[in-house]
């Protein structure tokens, strides 16, 4: 007896001892059983033949709870059945007018809208790919975004057809059919889609139509910038989808929530970790055109919404609003998202309420992601050891100077210790796979890392510096190469030069990211180098920038400089001129600000001073 009294007492001890060594063991032992079930699913479904995928999961979701709320737009309710019989019309008229057939992709060309969802549902039905074009690019980018897809079928935005008309010409020669979202369409080459897709049958579409689609089939092609200049589009397969899916049931959501989705759907924070995640949860979804933070939280009001997505900037843009008695009345309990910064998760917790926010970091194309599950403010993730089992990854030494990784004697990498700051890798191979983009090997290639620590072994070079402490939290530093981030988009710093060098006065330009006190990510600048005996010319400059760029990606400060410093490889300095930033008195080059009223105008101490403070908003 007095043995069992002692083995009693012993694992009585054992939770205390378990909570001193690890305080959050209990959040990660739960984390971890959820994430046990999620692979159990997973792999249910990637091995299934045929695929079984979101789309039939959403086909489900219609049977079980087939008059439930999906899609709410601007006052008017479409359940689930009225989702599923939209989507067979837009299948049935383009399978008809458009003779698209499994495997073939289609471009979308458009903003949120409930056509959106009933258009990708339908090309899903019909096995095709769906590539997600960005509706605010323009001219020789939208060309090279939608070759990328090798569509031929581009289906357009009633809005946006002056847009695809400056480029009609060369899509004719490239015999792509373009069809326009309205009842009637009066310019040759274009055929509009609306009354085709009223007239349609609304049968349902047979399975057998995406038989032949496996789980590593492309499922959607989503655009991402980077080094290159140009978008970049990544090719997501169905198994990413499905990973992606499940990024809302790690993260606790019911299937009795109510999620907003502002989110651009052609971004995948927008259609991956909303839409798709929604329809895996079988959730409604609030969606809205684009975000306004003076309505945001009496949308939330008005729809019973309890779940939000975000990026970094707009837990900012919601803090920034005028206070309100009222601020604390909703019912969101759930914010899911990325980029938020610890000072503006306090003020946003401190004013909202009570909100578990989940905070989580991953890349489009990327092949190893965290989620800080904790709620542990600052921290991007959290380490689990059965992430780390499933997914290695690393935190190498950087050399910011030469833009490359460090490397020891032998010529592997060379790991950080915790706590300090390091270029995160993903280990490529059959669990994490990394399907690189599409029609551009060179970028493929370029994002891999070879013989890191052992000779032949292969990374995904994310080009993120991050930090990892001692409890496991994963903190983000810095963004290397040449990528930037403003308002949640990735800004390529080499696309933004080749316009800049358009400029008939430029001869030279070299684009960065400045920190600016009190914003998230970092906003364009640019060092020029004029053509000898010529002056700066800020009208035309200014013109050519809001014509050719969207306004995220648009210089908001210049400096005009003799020469560029350059490295011994003969590559732009930029880590100097970022730190400068825009302050008049860190440099003897004249400086220029962008007033969108006046275009660009000389840089004082006066506006310099009223952006610090915050009385001008970038």
């Amino acid at each position: 007896m007095y043995i069992l009294y002692s083995i009693l007492a012993g694992l009585a001890v054992v939770p205390l001892l378990l909570y001193i060594s690890n305080p959050y063991f209990l959040q990660d032992l739960r984390y971890s059983i959820i994430c046990l079930l999620v692979g159990i699913r997973f792999g249910k479904y990637s091995k299934s033949k045929p695929l079984y995928s979101i789309v039939d999961n959403f086909l489900d979701k219609v049977k079980k709870h087939p008059d439930k709320p999906f899609i709410v737009f601007e006052n008017t309710s479409y359940t689930y059945r009225e989702t599923d019989i939209q989507s067979n019309k837009v299948a049935r008229a383009l399978s008809q007018h458009a003779d698209i057939k499994a495997g073939d992709s289609v471009a979308l060309y458009l903003g949120n809208e409930p056509l959106y969802v009933w258009i990708w549902l339908a090309l899903t039905k019909l096995g095709c790919t769906a590539a997600l074009l960005n509706c605010n690019i323009r001219s020789k980018s939208l060309l090279h975004c939608f070759s990328c897809s090798d569509a031929k079928v581009i289906i357009v935005a009633s809005e946006l057809q002056g847009a695809v008309e400056e480029v009609l010409p060369v899509l004719q020669e490239q015999g792509v059919r373009v069809f326009i979202l309205s009842e009637a369409c009066d310019t040759p080459g274009m055929e509009s889609l609306l009354g085709r897709i009223r007239e349609a049958s609304d049968q349902p579409l047979s399975p057998q139509l995406r038989a032949n689609i496996t789980i590593k089939s492309p499922a959607v092609y989503i655009y991402t910038s980077g080094t290159t200049g140009l978008p970049k589009a990544a090719l997501i397969n169905h198994e990413r989808v499905w990973m992606a899916s499940f990024m809302q049931n790690l993260s606790g959501v019911r299937s009795d929530d109510v999620l907003y989705l502002y989110l651009p759907l052609y971004h995948s924070s927008g259609f991956l970790m909303g839409l798709t995640a929604a329809i895996e949860r079988g959730i409604t979804v609030v969606l809205r055109r684009k975000f306004s933070a003076s309505q945001f939280w009496d949308d939330c009001r008005k729809y019973n919404v309890t779940v939000i997505q975000y990026i970094g900037e707009i837990m900012r843009y919601l803090c920034n609003t005028p206070k309100r008695d009222n601020d604390r009345k909703h019912r969101v309990r759930l914010a899911i998202g990325n980029g938020i910064r610890a000072d503006t998760w306090t003020d946003f917790l401190e004013r909202f309420g009570d909100i578990r926010v989940i905070e989580c970091y991953g890349a489009t194309e990327g092949n190893v992601g965290f989620i800080n599950y904790i709620g542990k403010v600052g921290a991007l993730g959290k380490e689990n050891f059965l992430h780390k089992a499933a997914c290695k990854y690393a935190l190498i030494k950087y050399d910011t100077e030469r833009e490359e990784p460090v490397r020891d004697s032998s010529g592997f990498c060379v790991r950080v210790p915790k706590g300090e700051t390091g270029l995160l890798l993903g280990k490529i191979g059959k669990r994490a796979p990394f399907s690189g983009y599409a029609k551009n090997t060179q970028q493929t290639e370029k994002k891999k890392l070879k013989d890191v620590f052992v000779k032949g072994d292969l990374y995904f070079n994310s080009g993120d510096l991050l930090k990892i402490d001692h409890e496991g939290f994963v903190f983000f530093q810095d963004r290397i190469g040449d990528t930037f981030r403003w308002k949640g988009e990735n800004v390529a710093t080499t696309e933004v030069a080749d316009h800049l060098l358009m400029v008939d006065c430029i001869e030279e330009a070299n684009v960065y990211g400045v920190k600016v006190p009190g914003h998230e990510g970092r906003i364009g600048m640019a060092a020029l180098k004029l053509k000898e005996d010529m002056e700066f010319d800020s009208g035309a400059t200014y013109k050519h920038v809001k014509a050719y760029l969207p306004s995220y990606a648009r210089p908001r400060f210049i400096r005009l400089q003799n020469a560029f410093e350059v490295t011994g490889t003969f590559k732009q300095m930029k880590v100097r001129l970022a730190e400068e930033g825009f302050n008049p008195d860190s440099t003897q080059d004249r400086l220029f600000y962008l007033e969108e009223s006046q275009g660009y105008v000389p840089m004082t101490l006066d506006i310099y001073r009223s952006i610090t403070d915050g009385k001008i908003r970038l």
